[in-house]
């Protein structure tokens, strides 16, 4: 009796929960004998748990996405794109943090890349998500980049420490090299290339390090497939941060990320976007740090080149997840595994001044990649409310069915990738070294503390003025905006698990005659209610997926077209709320016409 080594697994699964549920087992064969499933006879047979790919990229800007068409196709079109999917605190160590914990950097405690205020040994890495999968049952692998800092305990007395909750660890110990690297494989420190930079000896293909990340990644997956137990990888691409070494023939990519010598020179000629907020013409409303800063020639010929080989260097990690797609497919795995596409901050290219770098509260720092396929992503869906990465972890925990260590402050994703239509209400905590921030579906509002930014305020219309151009904290107009936002970023500031996942106190209305049966009699009538009610500024009202009214004076109330109602099953009536700090938020209510 053959197997694939998906039905292997099925197979082992299904007999090992039939034995431990103590339920009866038979082997059904199909007709031509080849392939076996192992069918427990219990009254809710549960599917195997998933496996967990996370493929997380360095510095990448959700913009540069149609660089990545495998990606896109790939994980995106067969699963689910969230459109705005942002990070807590734009910096690498922070933001890797949140992803293994799903807390905010103010309750990691991680907001630096370095000491005393964050890196590595400022995580408590004894409660963090591998952990909570392992106890699960789950095999656990990492293969990359780790958190900065690290890299100092190659050297530890008792050997290359190996952070808790790994099962296998293939973890750089020299990071910023895409040839000549180091990697504390299982306690064995492995070189790939030369550790010592010859400008003279041209960089060895075979060691690029996106091309061996993955392989390795490959590898993993070719060898947990066939085993029952599900794995979780999270697998870290150095691209497109910058990193040595200088490739030959000049300083073609000298200073930023270094593409494959396939690809050095694949993207020479694509232009640089130049929005209204490149270089931007008058920074008077912006903070002193900002205001300090002018672009000369040479620097917007280094933002051009930049932004090039950065783009260049995701052909590389395009064609990676193309082979790892291909690799769970022919494991048989592929339809059982959650795929996560990601990067852990964004990236600067003269917007606003800014020549290069993250750590400022704009939308191309703050604004990053999420792409998801798998079981609960389906269908090549996009999702517009607001997402974090403080989401990863809790998304990741539900699928698993693992048990979380400490109190998450993300919520699970599967709920809106399962109605992509519908908006939550959400806030999110927008923080760094020296200010934190609010931002909801229309406004980002940031307030500074210490340095020269001290007491300093950003107020931006996103819908508006989606390229933050013009600051408006200090404009009259928006004076009732301004304290509302103050108040949703007094809410966020300190939060933790609940406080932070607080939604509108918002609900729909119906006013109607009962019918019978409890059908509803004409008219029918929709109102917002709720303790939040009264800062609601607009509310759309549709009845299954047709708008009919929009109103922007309370009570917000309309009487539905009896008309489109349905009689024999329930119709559902949607309000779209707009409140006054900028959350949007959907509810939902059904209800059936009397014949």
């Amino acid at each position: 009796m053959a197997l694939d080594s998906g039905g292997h697994r099925r197979a082992k699964l299904a007999i090992a929960t039939a034995a431990a549920a103590g339920v009866a087992l038979v082997l059904a064969l199909d007709l031509g004998g080849h392939h076996a499933s192992a069918v427990a006879r219990s009254p809710q047979q549960q599917p195997p748990r998933p496996n967990v790919l996370v493929i997380e990229t360095d510095d990448q800007t959700q913009a540069s996405m149609p660089e990545m068409p495998n990606t896109e196709q790939l994980v995106g079109g067969q699963g689910t794109t969230f459109a705005n999917n942002f990070v807590n605190y734009s910096l690498c160590c922070p933001s890797r943090a949140t992803f293994l914990t799903g807390q905010y950097a103010h309750n990691t405690g991680v907001r630096d890349n370095q000491p005393p205020n964050g890196g590595f040994d400022k995580l408590n890495s004894s409660n963090t998500l591998p952990l909570w999968l392992q106890g699960a049952g789950y095999y656990t692998g990492l293969i990359g980049k780790y958190l900065n800092g690290y890299e100092a305990h190659k050297a530890d007395p008792g050997g290359p420490l190996i952070p808790p909750g790994w099962s296998e660890f293939h973890g750089s110990t020299v990071t910023y090299d895409y040839y000549g690297y180091q990697l504390n494989e299982g306690g064995v420190l492995n070189t790939y290339g030369s550790l010592q930079d010859n400008p003279d000896n041209p960089p060895d293909p075979a060691v690029y390090s996106t091309d061996v990340y993955t392989a390795k990644a490959v590898d993993f997956i070719n060898r947990r497939a066939p085993s029952s137990q599900p794995f979780f990888l999270w697998l870290t691409y150095l691209a497109p941060h910058g990193g040595g070494p200088n490739p030959p023939g000049g300083n073609h990519c000298e200073g930023t990320a270094k593409p494959a010598l396939r690809d050095l020179h694949a993207n020479d000629s694509t232009p640089l976007p130049q929005p209204p907020s490149f270089n931007e013409a008058d920074v008077s409303d912006k903070p002193p740090s900002i205001r300090s800063r002018n672009l000369s020639d040479a620097d917007l010929a280094d933002i051009a080149r930049f932004y090039r080989c950065r783009l260049s260097s995701l052909r590389a990690e395009d064609a990676g997840v193309k082979q790892l797609i291909d690799a769970l497919s022919a494991s048989g795995e592929l339809d059982n595994t959650l795929v996560v596409f990601t990067s852990d901050n964004g990236f600067m290219h003269g917007e606003h001044r800014v020549k290069s770098g993250k750590v400022v509260p704009y939308e191309e720092s703050i604004r990053v990649p999420l792409l998801i396929r798998g079981p609960g992503f389906r269908g090549g869906k996009t999702v517009r409310d607001l997402s974090i990465n403080a989401d990863l972890a809790p998304t990741i925990v539900e699928a698993a069915g693992a048990q979380p260590g400490l109190t998450m402050d993300g919520r699970s994703l599967q709920g809106l990738a399962g109605n992509p239509g519908r908006e939550r209400g959400r806030e999110l905590s927008i923080e760094a070294g020296g200010y934190t921030g609010v931002r909801t579906a229309r406004y980002t509002y940031i307030e500074y503390t210490g340095g020269q930014n001290d007491g300093f305020r950003e107020l931006y219309d996103l819908q508006t003025d989606p390229f933050e151009l013009q600051n408006v904290a200090s404009d009259p107009a928006y004076a009732a905006v301004r304290s509302a936002l103050a108040a949703r970023l007094a809410n966020v500031r300190n939060c933790s698990g609940d406080t932070c996942r607080l939604l509108p106190g918002l609900r729909v209305k119906l006013r109607k005659r009962r019918g019978p049966h409890g059908c509803a009699r004409r008219p029918v009538k929709a109102r917002v209610k709720g303790t939040d009610r009264a800062s609601v500024v607009q509310a759309e009202f549709i009845v299954n997926g047709k708008h009919f009214a929009t109103d922007r004076r309370r009570p917000f109330l309309r009487k539905l077209p009896y008309g489109k109602l349905k009689r024999k099953r329930h119709s559902t009536v949607r309000l779209l709320v707009d409140l006054l700090d900028g959350r949007q938020m959907t509810i939902d209510q059904h209800v059936r016409a009397c014949r």
